[in-house]
């Protein structure tokens, strides 16, 4: 892939990844509005805000971290199966994805019932749910701020697959191939 290509991807999966980021922390910031007001308006209103923005906002981030990433490795240097701090980043950042996707039905329905009895919102079933919210949303933090040390630091260690071939593998294979010819 030409360098013009390479940096496009990039920059996509960077922006895809910051701004995943800043929406799960606007997401955190509408669960916890909604866990702590006693006013049952702005609790529905919360829930719909969420639903909204995981829907739009956040689930295609999302994924378009995820295949930009998997896109922009597969083009640079550092390959995608090659170093470990690219293989655990794509581990994270498919699990979050996944449990992120997992989400949306539970997270609509708690809209759905929100705003057809927003006098009952604010119940102890629905602070159970929004208590799970936070917590989920607290644990994307943690994956997507893990997931970004990752890239920035690099630390070393290269799989089976970024190590050089050792030179008795070299010989053997070698010794095959001119067998063949």
């Amino acid at each position: 892939m030409r360098q013009r290509w390479r940096k496009a991807a990039l920059t996509a999966h960077v922006v895809a990844s910051l701004g995943w980021l800043g929406a799960v922390v606007v997401f955190l910031v509408l669960a916890l509005a909604a866990l702590r007001s006693d006013d049952a308006m702005v609790t529905a209103a919360g829930y719909v805000a969420m639903d909204m923005s995981v829907r739009f906002v956040i689930a295609p981030l999302a994924v378009a971290s995820l295949l930009s990433g998997v896109v922009s490795s597969l083009a640079s240097p550092w390959g995608l199966v090659r170093h470990w701090w690219v293989l655990i980043k794509l581990a994270l950042v498919a699990v979050a994805t996944v449990v992120l996707l997992l989400q949306l039905e539970p997270i609509a329905a708690l809209a759905d019932v929100g705003m057809a009895s927003a006098p009952v919102a604010s119940g102890e079933q629905w602070r159970e749910a929004v208590v799970s919210l936070v917590v989920h949303a607290i644990g994307g933090l943690v994956i997507l701020l893990a997931a970004t040390v990752l890239a920035v630091y690099k630390p070393r260690g290269l799989t089976g697959f970024g190590r050089p071939p050792s030179p008795a593998r070299v010989t053997a294979r070698h010794g095959e191939e001119s067998g063949r010819a």
